[in-house]
């Protein structure tokens, strides 16, 4: 599959005008986040793989955002199919703009996924993932700890909703950066679930360090802290209400066996009881 580059200028910190596109599959209500934050908005790529889509920085050489479409279905056909690592410089971003390999060797920092290998179905979409277009310089405790406790609890969460739009990104707070190479060190990362079965939507927060903790926050809280309109196309009473969002859950990687069969069936189980629930009137 061809990827589509286009290049974008972000709007104004605080204009109603709002980013156009090419992949609005992956975006709630077809509209892609909106960078308010004037020091981030130059010199930002939109980049579009086959199963999600990242705004590609050239000033910080990472991702400002990923953002997925989950569904019941594909998440449960993703743990079914086996790791393959295949991390790459993104060749289709100027040389000058780019993280390289050489960035993160003895750096001491993770290849921090923001759209996790874990959550695609397919070959194609998981060598995409690999790509350091979508990486962030990141502490292996919190990559290995609460980051993946986090994707694997935003994976199950989808199961039992059916559906949810997910953009994560990294945070850039405070005078005294780091770099690692030409690429700028986040401080925190953040993760954006919204529901359309609930109508709702919340945000995870961790600082990007040892921490096993973590904040949940709400969409507009975290568009304060961060510079970034994750949700433009849903009104103000999603973004400001909040969301109740699972704990961090130990996820046990891709497998096909019976185990993970018996899982599944489990939250099935849960899902329809859930629906059943909803139909009715009582949730």
């Amino acid at each position: 599959m061809l990827r589509t580059l286009a290049f974008f200028v972000a709007a104004l910190a605080g204009a109603s005008v709002l980013a156009q596109t090419d992949c609005p599959e992956f975006f709630a209500a077809g509209q892609r986040p909106v960078i308010t934050n004037p020091k981030l908005q130059p010199r930002t790529r939109e980049i579009c793989f086959k199963a999600f889509a990242v705004l590609h920085s050239g000033l910080t050489r990472t991702p400002l955002y990923a953002a997925e479409y989950l569904t019941r279905q594909t998440v449960k056909n993703a743990g079914k199919l086996s790791r393959r690592d295949s991390y790459h410089a993104e060749e289709s971003l100027p040389a000058g703009e780019r993280a390289e390999l050489s960035d993160y060797e003895r750096s001491g920092y993770d290849r921090g996924h923001l759209a996790p290998n874990g959550d695609f179905a397919s070959r194609k979409a998981q060598a995409e993932s690999f790509s350091l277009a979508n990486m962030v310089p990141q502490v292996h405790e919190n990559n290995a700890g609460v980051w993946a406790g986090i994707e694997s609890a935003t994976r199950q969460l989808a199961v039992r909703e059916g559906e949810l739009y997910v953009v994560s990104g990294p945070a850039f707070v405070g005078g005294s950066l780091k770099k690692i190479g030409n690429v700028l060190v986040p401080t925190h990362l953040w993760k954006v679930v919204y529901s359309p079965a609930q109508q709702r939507a919340g945000a995870y927060l961790v600082t990007n360090d040892d921490t096993r903790g973590y904040a949940v926050l709400t969409v507009s809280a975290l568009e304060k802290m961060t510079g970034v309109n994750v949700l433009p196309g849903l009104p103000p009473h999603v973004r400001d209400a909040g969301m109740a969002l699972p704990k961090p859950v130990a996820w046990k990687g891709r497998k096909n066996s019976a185990r993970a069969e018996e899982e599944f069936i489990l939250l099935d189980l849960a899902t329809s009881l859930i629906d059943a629930l909803r139909r009715a009137g009582k949730l």
